[in-house]
């Protein structure tokens, strides 16, 4: 087994925490051998130190899948990750989707390098895009405000992963849409109601997840994948188990096998744990048997 897991809305409790019995279960996961993959839209330098330092973690998909990366370890942070898959956005195609975002009141988010970095006056402004505390202090945790324009970020970066926006108006939102379907060679997905976050063509916590079970030699059967969103719904299908918190999206439910109790009912680590005693249950009757 494999668990793949996003961090907001699904691991994490509405206060962006770890629960002690989210912990447990990821003792739980080490003890058996089993991986644990954080799988976030979030840039790699946004994933807690201290997640990031468990033994059950050794790798984090981020920025929704254009980025898997192995941690070090002697020093499992995110300084000293190494990539070890990419998929990632074209500058042309981002500039493209830049200048389609100046004709609006939108923030304008540039995923590079494991960092998330925004126009130091957008920055300042991310209480109008963004209402919720928690979220709001999440957003300002994981981004690098900056003093240049967008395009000037999108050009100087070494790994372009993907570009994102914050809108108020749905007006803005449905012409940006309209717009950006007729872009080529980029998906479209979001993480909350209010955004908008532009990939490469098939790049996805799906692809990410297949790509990662290829490399550790493991069917994508084997893998349990835990989301909340419209960017997790790709990677709900890919893995052999699907699952959706009890908040997450319509959506998102439908397309998961099962639907588990909500971020903060410790869904993820109960799920966790059940999953853990079946196989453990399951080990037990093939060695009676043999």
């Amino acid at each position: 087994m494999i668990v793949f897991s996003d961090l907001d809305g699904t691991l994490l409790t509405t206060a962006k925490t770890v629960s002690a019995a989210t912990w447990r279960a990821l003792d739980a996961l080490a003890g058996r051998g089993f991986d644990f993959v954080p799988c976030t839209g979030r840039p790699l330098a946004g994933v807690a130190a201290e997640l990031l330092a468990h033994p059950a973690v050794r790798y984090v998909v981020s920025a929704n899948g254009a980025t898997v990366s192995e941690l070090a370890e002697d020093d499992p942070t995110a300084a000293s990750a190494h990539t070890i898959h990419s998929a990632l956005l074209d500058r042309a195609r981002a500039l493209a989707v830049l200048d389609i975002a100046r004709d609006y009141d939108v923030t304008f988010d540039v995923f590079a390098d494991g960092c998330n970095y925004l126009r130091r006056d957008l920055y300042e402004r991310l209480d109008e895009f963004m209402s919720e505390p928690d979220i709001l202090k999440s957003m300002i945790d994981t981004r690098i405000p900056v003093d240049e324009d967008a395009g000037v970020t999108i050009r100087r970066v070494r790994d372009l992963e993907r570009v994102s926006m914050y809108w108020k108006d749905p007006a803005d939102r449905d012409a940006i849409l309209s717009r950006l379907a007729t872009l080529p060679g980029v998906d479209i997905t979001r993480s909350y109601p209010t955004n908008i976050e532009v990939m490469a063509k098939g790049a996805s916590k799906g692809s990410a997840l297949a790509w990662l079970c290829a490399h550790l030699d493991l069917d994508t059967r084997e893998a349990v994948a835990f989301g909340d969103n419209m960017n997790d719904i790709e990677m709900i299908r890919c893995a052999g188990t699907g699952v959706a918190v009890a908040n997450a999206e319509a959506e998102v439910r439908a397309a998961a096998d099962l639907v588990c109790a909500t971020n903060d009912g410790d869904g993820v680590a109960r799920t966790i744990m059940d999953l853990l005693a079946r196989s453990a249950s399951a080990t037990e009757e093939a060695t009676e048997e043999n």
